[in-house]
C-alpha cells in the first residue's frame, strides 16, 4: 500500500482539505454535509473541464461517478476536514501559545489553516506518524503559501512535537 502514488495521493487530499478549510473559515456555510458535497462535486466538475475543455456552453456537465482514486482521496480527507473543524479552538490555544508575538488573526489564512489541520492530525490521529504531519504541513505551506510560511509552520510543529505524549516516528 505504501507506494509513492499512495502517499501523493495523501498529499493531495490533505492540499484539498486545506482549501476546504480555508473556504470555511472565509465563508462559514450553515450546512457542513452539503458544503463538503459541493465541494468534492466542484473538485470533480473542474478536474473533468480540464481533460475535455470547458466547451460546454453552459449546459450542466453530467458528472461521472468518482474514480477509485478520487473516492479514496475523499475518505482520507473527509476525517481530517471533520476532525480539524471538530478540535479547531484548541489548535487555536496551541498556535497561539507557540506563536510569540504574532495573532492568530493576522497570520495568512492559509498558514492557520495547515496548522489547525497538523495539530489536529498530531493530537488526535495516532495512525499517522506526528513527522509525517509536519513534513506534509511544510511542503504544503511552501507550494501554497511562501518559504518563511514553511519555516514558521514547521517552527511551531516541533514545538507541539515536543509536548505530545506520542513518539514522533512511530504509529500505534
Amino acid at each position: 500500500m505504501h507506494s509513492g502514488s499512495s502517499m501523493g495521493k495523501r498529499r493531495e487530499a490533505r492540499e484539498r482539505a486545506v482549501q476546504f478549510l480555508f473556504q470555511h473559515e472565509m465563508n462559514p456555510p450553515e450546512n457542513l454535509e452539503e458544503a463538503l458535497e459541493q465541494f468534492w462535486q466542484s473538485q470533480r466538475a473542474a478536474a473533468i473541464a480540464e481533460e475535455k475543455g470547458a466547451a460546454t456552453w453552459g449546459q450542466a456537465v453530467e458528472l461521472p461517478p468518482p474514480t477509485a482514486e478520487e473516492a479514496a482521496m475523499r475518505v482520507f480527507a473527509d476525517p481530517l476536514i471533520r476532525g480539524t473543524l471538530e478540535h479547531r479552538s484548541e489548535a487555536d490555544e496551541i498556535i497561539t501559545r507557540h506563536a510569540k508575538n504574532w495573532e492568530l488573526h493576522r497570520m495568512a489564512a492559509v498558514d492557520r489553516n495547515i496548522l489547525r489541520l497538523a495539530i489536529f492530525e498530531m493530537l488526535h490521529r495516532d495512525d499517522i506518524p506526528p513527522v509525517v504531519s509536519i513534513n506534509e504541513a511544510v511542503d504544503i505551506a511552501k507550494k501554497f503559501s511562501t518559504e518563511d510560511s514553511g519555516k514558521f509552520v514547521n517552527g511551531i510543529l516541533d514545538k507541539v512535537k515536543s509536548e505530545l505524549m506520542r513518539p514522533a516516528r512511530i504509529v500505534k
